[in-house]
């Protein structure tokens, strides 16, 4: 009975947040009976992929084999061959963690125009209702903006809401790499908004990008917005549980072993995780180092900042593993601080990854308002992400007394 009461308790302040979060009653009735499809398959054309021996030698399969031996693959085949891979499997390779960047956006750019002018078909078939069609319009309009020369998308799939990863800066050859993992309703439609920009993944990452190059202007940078997992919707009762973390955690641990493939050996990667994206790095964490560190590594330990965090899925820093190094923030207006942090039944996040006894190293938010605000230009926010991505530690400015 305490259990079910605990369960009522917890879904109702989630859903109350929504309130406070500007999204309505109605739209929070709405988000608490959206439950989302997980995606953990690989991508479409997979299957033809395996069974396409055509080179003379099996096709890697893309469920089991690990980036290194991605990497190694991808290495042995000629130009042509890799030209003939991109045209007839560009979903396969665009999301091959361990192949080529430049080979993956050049894949990537060939599965959203395809995706864009199967959108505009939908759009403009008389048989489909009317708000089908407004949802094709709407999805080919998101890609279109996507296929400019300037961007540089990593991954792309389709499926469901649709799932983007998208690169600022030359990654294969940065001395430090940002990794942007995103909250509740981040997918295709949401990626980059034009309304409310930092609202989105790409807003939030060209504001990073932005001011590590003003810091520190001859480092050479890059930073990956990964929407490469399906996200709450809302904050229903997908957000108040771990089912879409537990499934997007070996997906971060996938991207970040290919970074190591793929990029310069002495590039550590940082996490910047926002709201439930905290709880998917929290649930990566344990793996991280053997994801994600490189032979010249010689500290062994991944930066990870949390911020506007329900938690992380765990009551202290020592339940992480040894190989993080947790930052965490929380600005005075954002909503989630007043959800419940605690964990019953399967329900919550555990501990405040802000509080004392939680083991973070806690880092300013000064001038952020709002669940939304930390990436705004002069907050202490935005500076102290750009300082530990870019490893100058001794310029993060912690939270003055009081504050």
């Amino acid at each position: 009975m305490r259990r079910r009461r605990w369960k009522r308790v917890l879904i109702g302040a989630f859903a109350g947040c929504a309130v406070l979060a500007d999204a309505g009653a109605a739209a929070a009735q709405a988000a608490a009976s959206t439950e989302q499809l997980a995606i953990s398959t690989p991508p479409a054309g997979s299957a033809a992929w395996v069974e396409d021996h055509s080179f003379g030698r099996g096709l890697p399969d893309p469920a089991t084999t690990t980036p290194a031996a991605a990497a190694e693959f991808f290495t042995s085949l000629a130009p042509t061959e890799l030209d003939r891979l991109i045209q007839d499997y560009p979903l396969v390779v665009g999301n091959f963690d361990g192949a080529p960047v430049e080979l993956r956006y050049r894949a990537n750019r060939i599965a959203l125009a395809a995706e864009r002018d199967h959108a505009r078909d939908r759009a403009n078939n008389r048989k489909l209702d009317s708000d089908l069609r407004a949802l094709a319009v709407s999805r080919a309009n998101d890609i279109e903006h996507l296929l400019a020369p300037d961007r540089q998308v990593l991954a792309f799939d389709p499926r469901g809401r649709g799932l983007v990863t998208e690169v600022w800066g030359d990654l294969a050859d940065a001395d430090r790499i940002s990794v942007l993992v995103p909250g509740s309703d981040a997918d295709l439609g949401h990626f980059d908004q034009t309304a409310e920009p930092l609202r989105s993944p790409a807003g939030m990452a060209r504001a990073l990008y932005a001011e590590e190059r003003r810091q520190s202007p001859r480092t050479r940078t890059a930073v990956i917005a990964w929407t490469g997992y399906v996200t709450p919707s809302g904050l229903g009762p997908d957000a108040v549980t771990s089912r879409l973390a537990d499934i997007a955690a070996p997906r971060l641990e996938r991207l970040l072993a290919g970074l190591k493939e793929t990029t310069r050996p002495d590039a550590p990667p940082s996490l910047l995780c926002h709201s439930y994206g905290s709880v998917v790095c929290g649930n990566a964490a344990p793996d991280i180092p053997r994801a994600a560190a490189s032979p010249s590594d010689t500290s062994g330990v991944t930066d990870l900042v949390v911020f506007g965090s329900p938690g992380m899925g765990v009551q202290t820093t020592s339940e992480l593993g040894a190989g993080v190094h947790v930052w965490a923030t929380r600005n005075g207006s954002d909503w989630i601080g007043n959800v419940p942090y605690l964990e019953v039944g399967g329900l919550g996040h555990g501990a405040d990854p802000t509080s004392a006894g939680f083991g973070a190293e806690e880092i300013s938010s000064a001038r952020a308002s709002g669940h939304n605000g930390y990436f705004t230009e002069g907050t202490d926010s935005l500076h102290n992400f750009a300082a530990i991505s870019l490893g100058h530690y001794d310029e993060v400015v912690r939270p003055t007394a009081g504050a």
